[in-house]
């Protein structure tokens, strides 16, 4: 199992310096402008912060995770899509819990981060 982990480890390292690093800069760039605008929303319309309502809030989470997914849904695809190309030319085999985790780290990490940001700075300077 260790050894699993340092495969896992060692592969999302390679990622940074291997064929098609600007894929790393791209998608978070991507789903923070999409959680910018969402957050913005959320403020006007007086909404919680997201990521914070969505773990704490289980009345109204099927509605949040629906919200979020059509904002950051196609990102999440588009980069589980290129890791699974990166997989192919690198390493000639694909590792699927990999490409999980890499599109879950580019693409969901930073919208559930930046929207509740975004929400909270947007609202403290409409008081």
């Amino acid at each position: 199992m260790e050894e699993i982990w340092m495969r896992i480890a060692e592969n999302l390292v390679d990622r940074i310096s291997g064929p098609m690093k600007f894929r790393l800069v791209l998608q978070p760039v991507m789903a923070a402008i999409f959680a910018t605008l969402s957050g913005l929303k959320d403020a006007r319309t007086g909404k919680p912060p997201y990521a914070w309502t969505l773990f704490t809030d289980p009345v109204h989470r099927a509605d949040m995770l629906r919200d979020g997914w059509k904002d950051v849904g196609k990102i999440y695809v588009l980069a589980l899509v290129l890791d699974v190309v990166y997989q192919i030319i690198v390493q000639r085999f694909v590792y699927p819990g990999e490409a999980l985790l890499t599109a879950f780290l580019l693409a969901l990490v930073p919208y559930l981060i930046l929207r509740g940001l975004v929400n909270r700075l947007a609202s403290l300077g409409r008081k």
